[in-house]
């Protein structure tokens, strides 16, 4: 998908959104259009009279665009693959505003994998916010939740926002410095 498109959209049904910076939840109604900014990791930013908002990819349809298919998993997948496809996930949780991935932000302190007696896998993630007072956290955090939740296999996910110790700059990848111009 590409990363900034401004691509002409209307909305075709009512849809749910999320305003940018503030993260309230808002509907879309039919008929509304606007732009499509930004097209990553399955969600979109997009521009509607005169405000960003953010629409999940789960919602693509609304926007004439295909939702994306969840992951598929190797049959007996081990906790290093199942860990891999995590990663991967996660990298397709965009900050809506920084066109870069949570992983490649530095966003992710943790991952832990507990194998439950059924087989099935419960996951624990720690995150952070690149601010404290960002008003889209929870939506991040619900975005990562959602795409671990949606791999074979996984039957619990618990993301939490954590803030020790401290986002800095440092943390993000050396691509996602140079995608950012901090290289």
């Amino acid at each position: 998908m590409l990363g900034h498109l401004n691509e002409p959209f209307t909305v075709e049904r009512d849809v749910s959104a999320v305003i940018i910076p503030i993260g309230e939840a808002v509907k879309l109604c039919k008929g509304t259009v606007g732009f499509i900014t930004q097209a990553l990791g399955g969600s979109f930013t997009v521009y509607v009279e005169g405000n960003l908002f953010r629409i999940a990819g789960a919602d693509a349809d609304a926007i004439g665009k295909e939702p994306i298919e969840p992951p598929s998993v190797p049959e007996n997948a081990t906790d290093d693959d199942i860990e891999g496809i995590i990663w991967n996930q996660l990298k397709t949780c965009y900050d809506p505003e920084i066109p870069v991935n949570i992983v490649d932000l530095g966003l992710i302190y943790r991952c832990e994998i507990t194998r439950l007696p059924n087989g099935d896998r419960s996951i624990d993630v720690d995150m952070t916010l690149t601010a404290p007072g960002c008003g889209m956290g929870e939506i991040l955090v619900q975005d990562a939740q959602e795409k671990i939740a949606v791999i074979p296999t996984v039957a619990d996910v618990r993301v939490e926002l954590v803030f020790d110790p401290p986002w800095n700059q440092t943390m993000m990848s050396d691509e996602a410095r140079l995608q950012t111009g901090l290289m």
